[in-house]
């Protein structure tokens, strides 16, 4: 068994999936350019693919050679999709943004005739698996029918309009007697194509981003894709409420958090589109905090005492959330007069906001103190968890304190020296120790019962070191690199170390946190989240 997959730079890929580890077979570029579509014909013999080509727009060869089986000629603009007839006599069938479909007989492939009944781009086209119909869907809401043999006309689904928006997607069911459809129009459908009329209609939401893109009918389940990335389980028995609808980030997550509640491990994910999202430990199940939020990045979280969700966003505002009803509320908004990029939170209601070139104390959900003239730049903080002290991080390479007094931050004139450029730091959960990480790839750990003496230094990482996490047993920490690692660090021994290579492959480790002492969770900017079991030899 293999599979082809293909990506936005030309290039092919062919995988064997009976081994364990899945080889990579052959890698075909066909041309230069993104690839939109591909399809194989039944006997997985030949691949056609179609898409943005600079000097043509598809190609179809041999699976195993690469060597041409045909042309796809025919269109003058970007290729869209592309389907073969699951039977012989082969078809090929292809749909463009010239606002054409063509037809093409093979093998050799060659090109036979347009199709110019759409009047907008044809985003898909495809055969019914029995072979005998098929299918192109276009931006101008309809969807023609076609003898999958010779290429005539059938009908035009729902007589002139099939939807009210776009059409994105179209998906054969097993049987070949009815079509599921996907729209602009935050709709779904499925027709029964020997009728000409519509079986169901699936209202998606009212929300730009319940359009709906992309669309799959395979055995018992239908599938479609929301603009918000959002893949919902289509219900036929109720069409207004999917089955089940898995989501997630679709952008890069910069920030994360965990918290415990009713005996559940929770996880906090911010993201830089402005979503938070909360994951249940256990199972992976997740959900967005509802209402309206931050409208730009979220920079940084960190749950208070109140079990609220405190988080600093590039919108300018710092949000205070209840997390027992996770729904944004526009009281809880702060707004601060210069950017945030890192907060903490201590005991007795206080936040430490870093904004851009200023420190700002917040007391239950109030600003009550601003440092300004600092004569560095400010990058990270953390309050000291007995409170009464907050550590800044510099871009001058030295860590500040400050003592929280009442409604003032009182700097203590005292500067611990960190190997570069701070660019995260944390307490220990016991305050016998704060970890500092940086630019030039050092971890260094100050002892604070020693009045803040340097206890130890941690070398390892091959890159900037963006994050830095305690875990619960005070004994290990974790720091996260530009490099893609992870380390989980002993205190008492710096070489003694857990690796964790490549911990996410598309992108560096943007965030860092433990659920327990033996489980630790990484987030990143591939908009993933993972959970580590961390066990020490």
């Amino acid at each position: 068994f293999y599979f082809v997959m293909a990506d936005v730079s030309g290039k092919l890929r062919i995988w064997d999936t009976t081994q364990k580890e899945h080889l990579l077979k052959y890698e075909y570029q066909p041309f230069a350019g993104k690839i939109k579509d591909l399809a194989w014909t039944e006997d997985s013999k030949r691949i056609a693919v179609v898409g943005e080509g600079r000097e043509k727009f598809g190609a179809v060869f041999l699976w195993d050679s690469g060597s041409s089986v045909g042309e796809i000629t025919g269109h003058n603009k970007v290729i869209n999709s592309v389907d073969i007839k699951q039977t012989r006599p082969y078809r090929l069938a292809t749909g463009s943004d010239d606002n054409c479909a063509a037809f093409f007989e093979g093998p050799p492939f060659k090109f036979k005739f347009t199709i110019s009944d759409h009047t907008r781009f044809v985003n898909c086209v495809r055969f019914s698996p029995d072979g005998n119909r098929f299918a192109t869907a276009s931006a101008d809401g309809q969807i023609f029918v076609y003898d999958g043999k010779t290429g005539e006309k059938v009908c035009a689904l729902g007589g002139g309009k099939a939807h009210d928006g776009g059409i994105y997607a179209i998906s054969w069911s097993p049987d070949s007697s009815q079509l599921l459809s996907a729209s602009g129009d935050k709709t779904a459908k499925i027709w029964d194509v020997g009728a000409n009329s519509i079986v169901n209609t699936f209202n998606m939401g009212s929300n730009v981003l319940d359009q709906q893109l992309g669309c799959l009918w395979q055995k018992d389940h239908l599938l479609t894709i929301s603009l918000s990335g959002y893949i919902n389980y289509l219900d036929k028995s109720n069409p207004n409420k999917p089955l089940r609808v898995i989501k997630g980030h679709s952008k890069s997550i910069q920030c994360l958090t965990v918290h415990k509640s009713g005996g559940r491990s929770y996880i906090y994910s911010g993201s830089n589109d402005g979503y938070a999202h909360y994951w249940d430990s256990e199972t992976g199940e997740n959900d967005g905090f509802s209402g309206k939020g931050h409208t730009n990045q979220v920079s940084r979280m960190a749950v208070d005492e109140m079990d609220q969700l405190v988080t600093c966003s590039m919108d300018d505002t710092v949000r205070y959330t209840n997390l027992s009803k996770r729904d944004y509320s526009g009281q809880d908004a702060v707004k601060m007069d210069v950017q945030p990029k890192c907060l903490a939170v201590g005991p007795g209601g206080y936040t430490v906001v870093l904004c851009i070139g200023q420190i700002v104390l917040m007391k239950d959900k109030k600003k009550c103190f601003a440092v300004d003239d600092l004569g560095y730049e400010p990058e990270a903080v953390a309050i000291h968890p007995g409170g009464g002290t907050a550590a800044v991080g510099g871009a001058d390479g030295k860590v500040h304190l400050y003592s929280i007094q009442g409604t003032t931050l009182k700097n203590d004139d005292k500067a611990l020296e960190a190997k570069g450029p701070v660019t995260d730091l944390a307490y220990s959960h016991d305050g016998a120790f704060l970890a500092v990480c940086d630019a030039n790839k050092v971890v260094t750990v100050f002892s604070v019962t020693d009045g803040y003496a340097e206890h130890n230094v941690f070398y390892g990482h091959h890159a900037k070191i963006v994050c830095i996490a305690w875990s619960p047993d005070n004994e290990h920490f974790a720091s996260g690199g530009m490099d893609m690692m992870v380390y989980v660090w002993t205190v008492s021994d710096p070489e003694t170390r857990v690796k964790i290579p490549d911990a996410h492959r598309l992108h560096h480790v943007s965030g860092l946190a433990w659920l327990d002492e033996h489980t630790l969770v990484t987030t990143s900017h591939d908009a993933s989240v993972k959970e580590w079991s961390i066990s020490y030899n």
